[in-house]
């Protein structure tokens, strides 16, 4: 998996170099994880196909269309509907005189273009879906964004759902794939999402990327950032000079409200920080001011930490560690306690760093393309076509 890594990056690189030419029928294929740890996988062949055994081409058997597959694994083998194959890995693919380009399999009731692969993994089985990046991103654009949206914000999501994708390729090497399929990486749920809408964004921006340096870069997005978007180190911890809090076009937008039990706060902040300070009196943390920092708030005034003061002692907690201890929406919150509750009142939904996918739909709709979208949110890009 790492040789296949380094290979793509020099692939891409050296597709980054090239002059903007004619479309060049290569694109990355990509390995994306659908199921693993499982006893069995059943899959069904609509058109048919043939298996192969690990890397050989030759097949070891062809199937009919409609076929049901069955397979599962015995002492390190697999099982092909009860009939043991020799190694630990099976690819299922388009059969002789059949294009692969349009070939697909059915898993859960769900169909998926491109090839299925079965690994023995800690003694389950794994099953790969083996695509081509845009056929993959067919499935993940509408899951990331309505296809209702603005057409330009459809344009802006497509490219930054391509380069995040070609960007962690291989973040699941240790399970044998490179991408999960659901929002640890990017929702992906096969054919059954694809629209007419997404898939035109994806040919009018296909094959393009954002680089920074000529490198890709990490295109991170989320739902709304609730007035402005955030610096990398105040998330990561780590200066990205293209990731930077962008203003948006509208603010203290997607509020929410969460209430708790001043008790329960007082002993998850306890746990969390390591010190038990007992009842809960004061929680010390500035108004939330979009766009304005302070000791306790990042540039674009979230929660950097909150201060939480007991009977029996204090302890600081990060705005990220609140976020996730209470299951809140943002780090863009104001929190106060009132007669032993704790009321949280924020905006935005999501990690705030990158593309605000609302935020790109209010731009797009006051007649910005998605290359302008794109350049506020990613700052000093620039966007590449690699095929």
């Amino acid at each position: 998996m790492k040789a296949m890594k380094l290979m793509l990056v020099c692939l891409l690189a050296l597709f980054i170099m090239l002059p903007q030419a004619a479309e060049a029928a290569w694109q990355p294929q990509l390995a994306i994880g659908l199921e693993k740890g499982h006893e069995a996988i059943n899959i069904r062949l609509p058109q048919g196909g043939q298996a192969c055994l690990g890397t050989s081409s030759k097949p070891v058997k062809e199937f009919s269309a409609g076929s049901q597959l069955s397979i599962t694994c015995r002492g390190g083998h697999l099982l092909l509907n009860g009939k043991q194959m020799k190694g630990s890995e099976i690819i299922i693919k388009a059969g002789a005189g059949q294009e692969q380009q349009n070939y697909y399999f059915t898993f859960n009731q769900n169909d998926y273009r491109g090839s299925a692969k079965v690994i023995i993994k800690n003694g389950k089985l794994t099953l790969i879906n083996l695509i081509d990046t845009e056929d993959y991103l067919a499935g993940v654009v509408p899951e990331e964004m309505p296809s209702s949206w603005h057409k330009e914000a459809l344009k802006a999501q497509a490219l930054a759902a391509r380069t995040y994708a070609l960007q962690n390729r291989g973040r699941h090497e240790a399970d044998g794939f490179d991408l999960c399929s659901n929002t640890h990486c990017q929702q992906y749920l096969g054919m059954k999402s694809e629209t007419q809408a997404a898939t035109k964004a994806l040919e009018d921006t296909r094959g393009e990327v954002l680089v920074y340096q000529g490198q890709l870069i990490e295109a991170l997005f989320h739902t709304d950032s609730g007035g402005m978007t955030e610096n990398s180190e105040d998330v990561w911890g780590s200066h990205l000079p293209y990731l930077r809090a962008a203003e948006e076009a509208e603010k203290y937008t997607k509020a929410w409200k969460n209430t708790f039990n001043a008790e329960r706060i007082a002993s998850l902040v306890s746990k969390q920080g390591g010190k038990d300070i007992g009842e809960l009196k004061e929680i010390r943390l500035s108004t939330l001011k979009i766009g304005k920092s302070a000791k306790d708030r990042s540039a674009s005034g979230r929660v950097k930490q909150a201060v939480f003061v007991g009977r029996k002692g204090q302890v600081t907690i990060s705005g990220n560690d609140l976020r996730s201890l209470l299951g809140l929406r943002s780090t863009m919150f104001n929190m106060v306690l009132k007669h032993k509750q704790v009321l949280v009142e924020g905006y935005g939904w999501g990690h705030g760093l990158g593309m605000s996918q609302r935020g790109a739909k209010a731009l797009a709709e006051r007649n910005k393309t998605y290359s302008e979208i794109l350049f506020h949110y990613y700052q000093n890009t620039a966007i590449k076509k690699l095929y």
